[in-house]
């Protein structure tokens, strides 16, 4: 590889004239393998930033280098390495490998990622610009033939403003006592929740009428604006405020298919007068006339069967989700229930129209066209259905997919597709042009797509080069479940211009490797050992395709250690051996799914190869000795766990990437047998793994002194901390790990990763609730303020409470705090002595909190006439988690000032 390498690096570098500016400036560095190496890394460094990624120049250099490694690892002048990605997603690994040089085949089982895939790396790079400028084209000619079908369900009111959109909400009839007003099922009353420009519905309850009257009102204050009439699925009657239960609720609205298609209309959103802003009105009469003829129109639709299928789509929603797609349990039993009438109405038409357009050009460029328009029609259903919202803050229309699920949404927004808008159809068309705008690459590899199941790979023996997978992860996402919202509107378009995708009523998800997650309507028997049986068997069939001298990396992004070990246990049984495991920054820390949970800052990328002979066999006849495997686990983890440390990584992503070293000593055999004959299985191994990095972190956490003096609540408080932060070199400014899972009652972990690292700690969690409150799947290590009771006795009443202020931070009103305490009859901190906890982390917290209710005397006392200050492993232990509490915590304030405090209390 070095002479092609260097040949290519050199060219590379004349090319560029901004990267591998030192090798421009001393060519011979590349003679020695490790400046090379480091030219080539810092490359990859550079190369991964955002802006340089879409650079040119890099993605020529990068291709270079990636044909240059293929050839001097014994491939072909002139050849490219062959990526298989059987788990193909949304596409972004396929696209990126083919970006880079090499060739790619891409799979997967579900036809709305194969749709994605063909247009991205097949359509894209085949028909460069052109496609995006015919998407804007047919788009336009789209839009102007549906405006002329659907402008007037869009109808101005009397003051000829422009509609934008309008907000809806589903209603009951009260079920009090002589009442049945018709109720709205608001959640809130906002229409613009502004810095100092507020509008909101206020709703007039009519006794007589037995009616409720909704109006629109600047509001002064936030606080003129009330409470909806919804609350956790329970309606509050404005006329008689009797409550109808969430159950009741429900009933109504199965009766109804989910109230979308008789929804009242609460509020219109205009243009401003000078073409800018939002203005609001109450609904007219042109407004009840359009809804009137959608609703008439829709209904006509529903009878009418085009290529065998019905226009609006009818297709049953499945039940085996129905914990994360609950709208069924309200009465939307089909997916075309899940829209209003005006809604569809519309994408029935945008359909027609893109299945219809009489696109010009060869077949393969008409195929892409018409597949990336349809892409659009998805894109605008995402903004068009009865599950979307309103947003006051930025006054706009939400989109559907705000989560990984399909939830059922009370109040909703609809848009007006046709106008300048949030959700506007023109918008969907441009988003997907810049897509293939963005990714039109020249010089990228070969890319092949198809619907095949991971199971049963279509490639031949030892024929890729690489395996580069994102697989599915337990039972985090029901993609097929999700996918069917899209695919029934795909399939009316692209049923002729993709047979192979949309020939089935729905995705497939029997073969779907996830776990479901049960309910009793549910009759899904997908478990985990479903999981881990296919997923061993996806994994098997991508070693038989990868040469034997090949390479695999398995993306996981997952933060329960039960999705861990069950991908793990498919690796190892398909007769992978990991060899590495590195930590991406990858995971946007915003995203729904993190806030408040602890999660991995990073993805983790397991590095693997084939556990073969040289000719393709499997190698199934080395058996590993147990006592050996457990001699060199922790020197395995003792030459990794400081070197990741000093690359800023740290916390759960440092635990993690250790799993890859760790696996490496276990994996390398086919079997591991111990002493008596009996076979170690990675359960077993995993727990020995989490033991050596649990005491190896312990090692960095008191700074390589002896953590052993320290009773285990104080070892398992330092680890919980260290595993949640994750400030890069340790630097807390920077850090919001900790606050992201900071409660008032403390710090939270997902259960079993709390469960594992107690236990490699000689801990357990059910013996520790005075310290760890364990909650279904939740485990919260509780803060020094929630455990007052423990640490001073019952009559502790009064001590100081953490509150909430800015973001979760936890702060203490000292002024409150302090009146309260003396308003008691008895102050737990002014008699004797404060009696001394059992253990240092006790003791310290104990000091912690006399320091947060200002009681300085008390916590002179305690330190010195009881003789905790004179004890060197208080101070270490402040010490350690002064450096571990995020930076704005009570916690973090009160172990400094009692650290503050040492010399002048006379503690020594």
């Amino acid at each position: 590889m070095h002479e092609w390498a260097t040949q290519h690096l050199r060219k590379a570098s004349a090319d560029s004239q901004f990267c591998l500016v030192s090798i421009q400036r001393d060519v011979q560095l590349l003679q020695d393998n490790g400046k090379l190496r480091e030219a080539l890394l810092n490359f990859v460094a550079d190369f991964s930033n955002w802006d340089s990624s879409r650079s040119p120049e890099y993605v020529q250099i990068s291709q270079r280098l990636t044909r240059a490694a293929h050839v001097g690892f014994g491939g072909d002048v002139g050849t490219s390495p062959l990526v298989i990605d059987p788990f193909a997603g949304g596409g972004s690994i396929p696209l990126e490998a083919s970006r880079v040089g090499a060739d790619v085949f891409a799979s997967d089982l579900n036809p709305i990622p194969i749709l994605l895939n063909r247009v991205l790396v097949e359509y894209t790079p085949r028909h460069g610009k052109s496609l995006g400028e015919a998407v804007r084209g047919w788009g336009q000619w789209v839009k102007q033939r549906a405006e002329e079908e659907l402008k007037s369900y869009y109808p101005s009111g009397e003051d000829g403003l422009q509609t934008l959109a309008y907000v809806f909400a589903r209603k009951i009839a009260c079920e009090g006592p002589g009442c049945g007003a018709e109720v709205p099922l608001l959640r809130s009353l906002w229409l613009r929740k502004k810095s100092g420009d507020h509008r909101a519905l206020t709703l007039t309850p009519d006794p007589e009428a037995k009616s409720v009257t909704a109006t629109i009102f600047e509001a002064s204050s936030a606080s003129e604006v009330l409470e909806g009439t919804l609350r956790r699925g329970a309606v509050t009657c404005p006329v008689c405020d009797f409550t109808t239960p969430v159950a009741n609720v429900r009933t109504q609205l199965i009766e109804r298919r989910g109230g979308a298609r008789d929804a009242r209309l609460m509020a219109v959103v205009t243009e401003g007068r000078d073409g800018s802003g939002r203005r609001y009105r109450i609904p007219e009469a042109c407004d009840h006339a359009a809804l009137r003829e959608a609703g008439l129109e829709c209904e006509r639709r529903k009878g009418l069967v085009t290529e065998g299928l019905s226009v609006i789509p009818d297709e049953e929603i499945p039940l085996t989700e129905i914990r994360r797609v609950n709208v069924p349990l309200y009465g939307m039993a089909t997916w075309g229930d899940i829209f209003s009438p005006r809604q569809a109405v519309a994408l029935s038409t945008l359909s027609r129209l893109v299945r219809e357009a009489p696109i010009e050009g060869d077949s393969a460029f008409v195929a892409a066209v018409r597949s990336s328009l349809a892409c659009a029609v998805g894109r605008q259903a995402d903004f068009s259905s009865s599950l979307t919202t309103w947003t006051p803050g930025g006054e706009f229309i939400g989109h559907t997919f705000t989560r990984q699920a399909i939830p059922m949404v009370w109040d909703f927004a609809e848009c007006n597709l046709l106008a300048d808008t949030s959700g506007n159809w023109l918008g969907a068309i441009e988003w997907v042009a810049r897509v293939c705008d963005a990714n039109v690459v020249a010089g990228g590899g070969a890319a092949q797509v198809q619907l095949v199941s991971a199971t049963e790979h279509p490639l031949p023996d030892d024929s890729a080069d690489a395996l580069v997978t994102d697989p599915p992860y337990y039972d985090a996402v029901p993609y097929a479940h999700l996918s069917d919202f899209f695919y029934v509107w795909l399939r009316r378009i692209l049923g002729n211009t993709h047979r192979d995708l949309f020939a089935a009523e729905a995705t497939p998800k029997a073969a779907e490797i996830v776990v479901d997650r049960p309910h009793k309507l549910s009759e899904s028997k997908k478990g985990i050992e479903f999981y881990e049986r296919e997923l061993a068997l996806a994994f098997g069939e991508a070693r038989r395709v990868v040469k034997p001298d090949g390479i695999g990396v398995v993306v996981f992004a997952s933060k329960t250690t039960a999705s861990w070990e069950a991908i793990l246990q498919a690796m190892l049984t398909a007769g992978w051996i990991v060899t590495a495991s590195w930590p991406i920054d990858s995971e946007r820390g915003a995203r729904l799914a993190a806030q408040g949970q602890a999660r991995l800052g990073s993805s983790i990328h397991l590095v693997c190869r084939p556990r073969e002979n040289p000719d393709g066999s499997l190698r199934d006849d080395n058996v590993g000795d147990w006592r050996e495997v457990l001699a060199v686990l922790p020197e395995r983890i003792h030459e990794w766990m400081p070197r990741l440390a000093s690359e800023g990584v740290v916390g759960a992503d440092a635990i993690f990437a250790c799993l890859g070293p760790a696996l490496e000593v276990f994996s390398q055999y086919s079997s591991v047998e111990k002493a008596s004959g009996d076979e170690v299985g990675l359960t077993e191994y995993l727990e020995e793994v989490w033991a050596a990095v649990s005491r190896e972190a312990l090692g960095m956490v008191f700074k390589g002194a002896d953590a052993s003096g320290f009773e285990e609540d104080a070892r398992l408080t330092a680890m919980w901390l260290w595993t949640l932060h994750t400030g890069r070199g340790g630097d807390q400014e920077d850090s919001d790990e900790g606050e992201a899972n900071r409660s008032v009652r403390g710090y939270a972990l997902e259960y079993d990763a709390a469960r594992k690292i107690a236990q490699g700690l000689g801990a357990h969690l059910e013996e520790l609730s005075h310290l760890v409150e364990v909650r279904g799947d939740t485990a919260t290590l509780l803060s020094a303020a929630a455990r007052t009771r423990h640490l001073f006795g019952d009559e502790s009443q009064a001590a100081p409470r953490a509150r909430r202020k800015g973001k979760s931070q936890m702060t203490l009103n000292f002024g409150e705090e302090l009146e309260e305490l003396e308003e008691q009859s008895r102050d737990w901190t002014s008699g004797a002595s404060t009696r001394p906890g059992a253990t240092v982390l006790d003791q310290l917290h104990q000091s912690m909190v006399l320091f947060g209710a200002g009681r300085g005397e008390a916590l002179r006392r305690f330190l010195v006439e009881d003789g905790i200050g004179g004890n060197p492993l208080f101070w270490r232990l402040a010490q350690s988690l002064s450096a571990l509490y995020p930076s704005g915590t009570d916690e973090k304030r009160w172990v400094d000032g009692v650290l503050a405090r040492k010399k002048g209390l006379g503690a020594s």
